[in-house]
């Protein structure tokens, strides 16, 4: 239990939900953006890979530091009267904002997604492909298979 409640005290667990609505967000974004640009889908992976090896970093920096006034602390430099909280609600903000940004990519990129394969079905439920045929045949009644010419009666 002291352990809960010391990831508590440290904010972890703000950093954490920070950081899964942000890295979502940003991968989100970037498979937005690249694919506009035609980036190969190995820089989109790269992207989600370093972002998800970075969870673990941002815990750890959560755990060992912490933001003061003052600038950048060790937390065990930290006095814990001292601790203020001025804005004790200010990563929420952080949160919705992320959440609503990720929510509008995700929607702009199901409205876009739709519209091009849309369009590109539509040219291929009309498109006809006419091959031209070779008579290979000895038969020289057959040749108008070949031609394309109508049907002898």
């Amino acid at each position: 239990m002291n352990f809960f409640a010391e990831l508590k005290r440290r904010n972890v667990y703000k950093v954490a939900i920070a950081y899964a609505v942000a890295g979502w967000a940003l991968a989100q974004g970037i498979a937005q953006v690249f694919s506009v640009f035609d980036i190969p889908n190995w820089v989109v992976r790269l992207a989600v890979v370093t972002i998800i090896a970075g969870f673990p970093i941002a815990l750890v920096i959560a755990w060992a530091f912490e933001l003061t006034p003052e600038g950048i602390k060790r937390t065990e430099d930290v006095d814990l009267a001292a601790r203020g909280r001025t804005k004790p609600h200010a990563w929420i903000y952080i949160v919705i904002v992320g959440a609503l940004v990720s929510i509008s990519l995700f929607f702009l990129g199901r409205f876009t997604a739709s519209t091009k394969e849309n369009d590109a079905t539509e040219v291929v439920a009309k498109s006809i492909a006419v091959l031209p045929f070779e008579n290979l045949s000895e038969d020289k009644a057959n040749a108008y298979f070949a031609e394309g010419s109508r049907m002898r009666s």
